[in-house]
């Protein structure tokens, strides 16, 4: 038997002793009730209708209609290159054509958010859900905060008892905070901080989070205490899916040297949030095609991969936890939550991830 045979078969030894399975439906503080619903309309999937890119084509139908009759106020800029932070600038801006133009398409964006949102609402996985965060990049604007807000207007007019708000952490961040609540209770045990891995169809994140036990005991003050990204949809030539597990490896590698230079200690535990649809072994069933090159393989596993390359972290052999990505990002809402039982996350990016949870109650064993 080879060392990284061994190390693998460690690696899965642990996770399966502590009675962790990959994309599991029960974590220690929810139940996931469903995730990466795909549904479909006449004209393709209903979460087209609310990616970052259908935002950009309504806007560009907005400036083309005014086009005809003058010069456009946001300029000469396809809408598709135009930055977050240059659109919150217009609609704040003392220019009112500017900022009617990009609040009009906040506003179609909206009505088609609330009515993706009824779509998910009649599936039975999603039934009775009292909350529903957004995440992903769409959330990180004021633009996107006016869309979301609105939305919530437009369903609670129309009869619907739901808040819908945008998710607290800044979305990257969340999709590393999220993997606290995929660690058995032991993790929380003599280890102050653990790795973490947000794995998206732009780029790579990976960090160390700092649970912050002592200052709240529910994991509510857990904060990303470093983290490094690579942006692998800007690099040319496309990197291979082996060039991009490398890479994710030097990363985590780096990481931890960095943490014990900080003294900190090291859970042997690394979570990471993918997107797609999981098997419990930790292969990715299916929606990975955004990723760069085939992670749906039947022979390639990301966590056997990373066992192997990184056996131990300390004196113990690494646990790998993987989920899907929305899910991961939900989770980085159970400790702000608890006021609900069932609740659901979206997040609008490249594309509409989505998950729905049923809070296990304070009192639940984390198993």
């Amino acid at each position: 038997m080879t060392t990284d045979t061994k190390s693998r078969e460690a690696g899965t030894a642990q996770t399966r002793e502590a009675g962790i399975a990959h994309a599991a439906d029960r974590l220690p503080s929810v139940i996931v009730d469903a995730y990466n619903s795909e549904l479909k309309t006449d004209g393709g999937f209903v979460g087209d209708k609310v990616s970052k890119k259908a935002f950009r084509e309504l806007l560009e139908t907005w400036r083309e209609t005014l086009r005809k009759l003058g010069p456009d106020p946001l300029g000469d800029k396809p809408s598709a290159d135009l930055s977050k932070k240059s659109l919150d600038r217009a609609l704040a801006g003392d220019d009112p054509l500017a900022s009617g133009l990009v609040f009009s398409a906040i506003e179609e964006f909206a009505q088609e958010l609330a009515g993706v949102v009824r779509r998910f609402l009649k599936q039975k996985g999603w039934h009775d859900t009292q909350g529903i965060v957004v995440g992903g990049g769409f959330s990180d604007s004021r633009v996107g905060h006016l869309a979301i807000a609105r939305a919530s207007v437009i369903l609670r007019a129309g009869g619907l008892d739901l808040t819908l708000e945008p998710i607290r952490h800044h979305p990257d961040e969340a999709g590393l905070i999220g993997s606290v609540h995929l660690a058995p209770a032991w993790i929380f045990s003599g280890y102050d901080s653990l790795l973490a891995v947000d794995i998206g169809g732009s780029n790579i994140r990976a960090g160390v989070v700092a649970t912050n036990l002592r200052k709240a005991p529910d994991l509510s003050r857990s904060a990303v205490w470093r983290s490094e990204i690579w942006r692998h949809r800007d690099e040319e030539p496309a990197p291979s899916r082996d060039e991009a597990v490398d890479r994710l490896i030097a990363m985590l590698t780096d990481l931890i040297r960095r943490a014990g230079r900080a003294n900190l200690t090291l859970a042997p535990f690394i979570g990471i949030g993918c997107p797609g649809v999981i098997a419990a072994d930790g292969t990715i069933d299916r929606g990975g095609q955004n990723l760069p090159g085939n992670w749906e393989a039947d022979h390639f596993n990301l966590v056997e991969r990373l066992v192997a390359a990184i056996p131990r972290i300390g004196d113990h052999a690494t646990m790998v936890v993987m989920h899907n990505d929305a899910v991961v990002q939900g989770l980085s809402e159970v400790p702000h939550r608890t006021d609900l039982t069932r609740w659901g996350i979206l997040t609008i990016g490249t594309g509409l991830g989505n998950a729905r949870f049923t809070n296990r109650g304070m009192d639940a064993d984390r198993d």
